[in-house]
């Protein structure tokens, strides 16, 4: 061992020449587990490879980016919903304390970037000339912070690194350099390591680089060497994570093994998967490859890992097998061709993808996107349990795509929506790799890749060489691919327009539905046999494309899902015409729209509310799992309790706007009836307009929108009373509404007016939530009513104090016209927003209302309210409340205790236990979007 160790060491050193315009990085470290400090001494030998005269050079210094709340990385984290490494305490922050630097052993001067705490600018005395290089002298020490913000820290186990040491950053056509924001995107020139560490006796370093281990006294020393790496991970624990397995290309280093699988089979497995890549891509330049837990978790296969372990629908080897194969093609690509990820991701994605396609369809490719449940009792009647498992490829691009939310592959990683960057652009681009692999042939693309690999093999370059590349080798026009479908968003969208039967010739027209030409694969079928297949090019709005009469009675564009596209129901036409092309179909629940029929969805459902009880019954629905522009509803229900037939509609069409400042605008018309008292009975029909505005990015989780609607109302009167313009009567409202759901500082505002007959207002709602540098939270609300006209009598129209009359019935109130009992004590937050009944309760002329709240501990939060109400004939009543809220989950489960008021001293009157009140929403969306954050 120590004699093939000292042949590569001698080999390593004694052939510079070979990497002479190579960086080279020498580091001597020591751990100090008791402060989780690496103590460094590092030289950099840097080399200018470009033709500049380099004045300054960067260095990224990512260790640095877990330093405080005001990093770049931090303020990723909040716009992800993540709050942990911002309210971190000071032992789990992780930081990197330069001591002393030098270049060509003389001080220089440096500085961390404004804002940029993890990049780091040198000016150099003397210019660097090209293919000259110099030497940079580092003294620092790394505080390891907690691995729970990114994975990678000090583990429960010891410590998991990467992206510890610094490095410099890239200059080609300038200079290339970024800071930490999770992406694990580092931009590294290939660089030849030599790292010698010391751990403690107990402890063993392991890393992807050569390890050779001597023990000393007091502790162990590790030096670790490799020519040409990228991404030097470390790990340091007391016992060993990593397996060692042998194929017949590569040595494979993991921590990442199944306990079901025994050691033969993970090793047969590896060597499959490995010479299939090689078959794609060639030799790999390294004669090992490191694969970590840590990042093959943080880049799993969707729909695969996210299921519980009690549901195994697939077997524990295909889950290891694909799980690897995603994280070993990852390796073998991000270590060899060196792109830049946060900008030309696509072609490291899209290649990866492919290879995963190819890699199924090969030896997988009776595997259901479902897995064994397809074949389950319930499930195998569904569309979705018949998807293949790559059909989850077109099927999540349609999903994200019908509702105009994915974005050009060309867009900057640390722009992308958290949904496109980790499935929705991965998925899209490894389709377009499979759309040329169509187009130009299988040969040709395999060819190109390959070549392109073994060619650039740790060599800086960009997207562009691909293009240059793939266009050489075909005399196909490719501009449409590098251009419109990856440089922008547009969707490709085909339909057959017309089939007309001649008498020896079938004449077949393609309508182009959107704005970008590409090409369009048709296919003739017989059943579900392909007979025919060809490429149409240049069909920029409509092309009639003439065949043979064949044994063919179907034609279909995009048949085998080759590409991306925006909808492919309409894809297909019969040759003989029929009556009912599609028949109708119902379906249970939602499922995948079947290009055969035309589908209706019933589902059982069921609700509650005081005076209807149990409410059962059965939704009708057009809405598949892909959206679609228009929806409708109808859904009938039986009330147990008030044994009467309750039920609603709902029709709604989404117009998506591409060019505009408007996201879409929706027209709709719901309807429903239902109780609002024992035996009475509402009825409601409410048109409206929607205008949802765009968003500025995508990682804007602002939104903005105008709505107008038009509310009937029809109410039932008891039998010894006499109708009211209260029973029956319209409202036209016009709001505006904002919302900024930000972690740390939450704002939302809505401007609501309404006209009736007797009445008109306007009224403002302002939410500002924010927590403090110690993670205390503070919730203000500001609302102001006003009538403009009232002449309606009582006070069912006027602003509630504590209790909004919702005369619109748009709350979600279980017992709307309860006065006592506990479904009185249920509170939405709206008008006025008090908690405690008050003598005086509604305001037929203003109201204005200040709510607010500190946090004590955890959910427990103190609130103080005050307002000021006017009423006709009656001066302004000042109201005042304290006391203490449970807040659970915000505004979906809260509880509040009221203390003190305009009654006095609440906390000791007699039935205390009705003046609490419960918020508890039964919104399934509302509580769905709480959850959801930071993830679309």
């Amino acid at each position: 061992m120590k004699k093939q160790f000292y042949i590569l060491l001698i080999c390593f050193l004694a052939t510079p020449f070979l990497f002479s315009q190579q960086n080279s990085i020498k580091i001597k470290a020591e751990l100090d587990v008791e402060k989780d400090e690496l103590k460094i001494q590092q030289e950099i030998i840097f080399q200018n490879t470009s033709d500049s005269i380099l004045n300054n050079i960067y260095l990224h210094n990512w260790a640095n980016s877990y330093r405080d709340r005001k990093t770049p990385l931090s303020k990723r984290f909040i716009k992800d919903f993540k709050k942990d490494l911002y309210f971190a305490k000071e032992k789990d922050l992780g930081s990197s304390s330069i001591k002393s630097l030098s270049v060509n052993f003389e001080n220089v001067t440096y500085n961390e970037l404004k804002n940029q705490a993890d990049v780091i600018n040198i000016d150099l005395e003397s210019p660097l000339l090209p293919k000259s290089k110099v030497n940079i002298s580092i003294t620092y020490i790394v505080k390891i912070p907690n691995a729970r913000f990114t994975k990678y820290g000090k583990t429960k186990t010891g410590y998991h690194l990467r992206n510890w040491y610094i490095t410099p950053a890239i200059y080609n056509d300038g200079w290339h350099f970024m800071s930490n924001l999770n992406l694990d995107d580092l931009y590294e020139q290939g660089t030849d390591f030599e790292i010698e560490i010391n751990v403690p006796k107990n402890h063993i370093a392991e890393s992807n680089l050569y390890r050779y281990e001597t023990k000393k006294e007091k502790h162990n020393n590790y030096l670790f060497v490799g020519k040409s790496k990228t991404d030097i991970l470390l790990g340091i624990n007391k016992t060993s994570q990593i397996k060692t397995f042998t194929t017949k290309t590569v040595t494979v280093h993991t921590d990442v093994f199944s306990e079901e699988l025994d050691f033969n089979l993970t090793t047969s497995i590896l060597n499959r998967e490995l010479l299939f890549i090689q078959k794609y891509l060639g030799k790999y330049p390294h004669v090992e490859i490191y694969i970590d837990k840590a990042t093959s978790s943080k880049n799993p296969i969707f729909g695969l890992n996210q299921l519980p372990k009690f549901l195994r629908p697939f077997s524990d080897t295909f889950k290891w097998d694909i799980a690897m194969f995603k994280a070993l093609t990852k390796r073998y690509i991000e270590n060899t061709i060196l792109l830049n990820k946060r900008k030309d991701y696509w072609l490291i994605d899209g290649i990866q993808n492919y290879l995963m396609i190819e890699y199924i369809e090969k030896y997988y490719p009776e595997v259901k996107l479902l897995g064994n449940a397809s074949n389950s009792w319930f499930l195998k009647r569904f569309n979705i349990s018949k998807l293949e498992f790559n059909d989850k490829y077109p099927f999540i691009y349609q999903f994200t795509a019908r509702k105009f939310l994915d974005q050009a592959l060309n867009t900057s990683a640390d722009s992308l929506s958290n949904f496109n960057r980790k499935i929705v652009s991965k998925y899209k681009a490894g389709l377009g790799f499979r759309f040329l692999k169509g187009y130009v042939g299988d040969s040709i693309l395999n060819q190109t890749i390959q070549e392109f690999y073994q060619n650039n093999q740790l060599k800086i370059i960009n997207g562009n060489s691909f293009y240059k590349l793939l266009s050489s080798k075909t005399t196909k026009n490719l501009d449409w691919f590098f251009n419109d479908f990856v440089k922008t968003n547009k969707k490709i969208d085909h339909t057959i327009k017309s089939i007309k039967t001649k008498k020896d010739s079938i004449s077949v027209t393609i309508k182009n539905k959107r704005n970008i030409t590409t090409p369009v694969a048709i296919y003739a079928l017989k059943g579900e046999e392909i007979k025919l297949k060809k490429w149409i090019s240049n069909v920029d709005s409509t092309k009639t494309v003439n065949f043979k009469k064949g044994d063919y009675d179907t034609f279909v564009l995009n048949y085998e899902n080759l590409y991306p596209e925006l909808n492919t129901l309409d894809n297909w036409k019969k040759v003989e015409k029929k009556i009912f092309h599609k028949p109708v179909k119902l379906s249970l629940i939602k499922d995948v729209s079947s290009p055969n029929y035309n589908q209706l969805f019933y589902q059982p459902d069921l609700s509650y509310n005081f005076y209807n009880g149990l409410i059962l019954g059965m939704k009708l629905h057009n809405k598949p799992l892909i959206k679609r522009n228009f929806d409708f509803k109808v859904a009938p229900y039986y009330a147990t309790k008030s044994k009467s037939v309750v039920g609603q509609f709902a029709l709604l069409y989404d117009h998506f706007f591409e060019e505009t400042k408007l996201y879409k605008i929706s027209y709709g018309l719901v309807g429903s009836t239902s109780d609002y008292a024992p035996n009475l009975a509402y009825k409601s029909l409410i048109p409206y307009v929607d205008i949802i505005f765009k968003r500025k990015t995508l990682r804007d989780v602002s939104t903005e929108s105008l709505r107008a609607k038009l509310v009937h109302i029809n109410k039932d009167v008891a039998p010894s009373a006499i109708e009211t313009d209260q029973d029956n009567y319209s409202v036209f409202s016009l709001s505006y509404n904002y919302s900024n759901p930000d972690i740390i500082k939450e704002f939302r505002y809505s401007f609501n007016t309404e006209f009736a007959k007797n009445f008109s207002k306007a009224a403002l709602d302002l939410r500002f939530r924010t927590l403090t540098s110690t993670d205390t939270q503070l919730d203000f609300r500001f609302f102001a009513g006003v009538f403009f006209k009232n002449n309606t009598n009582g006070d069912y129209f006027s602003f509630g104090l504590d209790r909004s009359n919702d005369y619109l019935f748009q709350l979600n109130y279980l017992g709307r016209s309860e006065s006592t009992g506990f479904f009185s004590q249920q509170y939405i937050i709206t008008e006025g927003g008090f908690k405690s009944v008050l003598p005086t309760r509604f305001a037929n002329q203003f109201m204005i209302s200040n709510n607010s709240s500190i946090g004590l501990w955890r959910w427990l939060e103190v609130y103080n309210d005050v307002a000021f109400l006017k009423n006709k004939n009656h001066p302004v009543y000042f109201a005042y409340e304290n006391g203490v809220r449970f807040n659970f989950v915000h505004e979906i489960f809260e509880i509040y205790f009221p203390f003190y008021s305009n009654n006095g001293w609440e906390i000791s009157q007699k039935a205390y236990p009705q003046k609490i009140r419960f918020s508890l929403s039964a919104d399934i969306k509302s509580i769905y979007n709480f959850f959801r954050r930071g993830f679309l």
